[in-house]
């Protein structure tokens, strides 16, 4: 759901499962079929051709996804953020949910990043591991994107949170006389 709300996904999703309702119906589909249902979310030409080859790799594998990191990582389509939710909602193997949001909690409360891509950068990665390594890891994920989407927002309502007293972000503000956070 890259770039795309999950009420446009929504819109199109039942319908596409009763056109495509398992790999080899992708396979086997004409690209510009599964453009034209891809069409209401957006970068469809490139999501089709990716899905499709997804497609062909699942019905060689006789639609059973590999259980290791590294194998998942070698499948059309699957990047990191894509392999993590596999492991965690497939697999139950703890690990964290990283994009932006996630990123932004993590950064406030813990510190900075110390590079520009949160997908290869070792100290926020090493830390969403650490912070999502516990048997309830799915609940954890979650809790952290429902807090990025209603407090830790890109504006954060710091005055709401519960978490300031010890946020670094909340805690420089102050020291920095940042205009009153919400």
């Amino acid at each position: 759901m890259q770039r795309t709300k999950a009420e446009t996904v929504e819109k199109f999703y039942e319908g596409f499962l009763q056109e495509f309702p398992d790999w080899n119906a992708i396979a086997v589909a004409d690209i510009s079929k599964i453009e034209e249902y891809l069409k209401p979310i957006g970068l469809y030409r490139q999501r089709a051709k990716r899905l499709k080859n997804l497609a062909m790799e699942m019905v060689s594998r006789n639609e059973i996804l590999p259980m290791e990191r590294n194998e998942l990582e070698e499948l059309p389509f699957f990047g990191q953020y894509i392999v993590n939710a596999i492991l965690l909602q497939i697999f139950h193997i703890p690990s964290p949910l990283m994009d932006v949001n996630m990123s932004r909690v993590l950064e406030r409360y813990f510190g900075k990043r110390k590079l520009a891509d949160i997908r290869y950068d070792p100290y926020l990665q090493k830390l969403a591991y650490q912070v999502v390594h516990h048997k309830f890891s799915k609940e954890i994920n979650w809790a952290i994107l429902d807090f990025s989407a209603s407090i830790c927002k890109a504006k954060p309502l710091c005055g709401k949170c519960f978490l300031s007293s010890n946020c670094n972000f909340y805690q420089n503000a102050i020291k920095n006389s940042t205009p009153k956070l919400k």
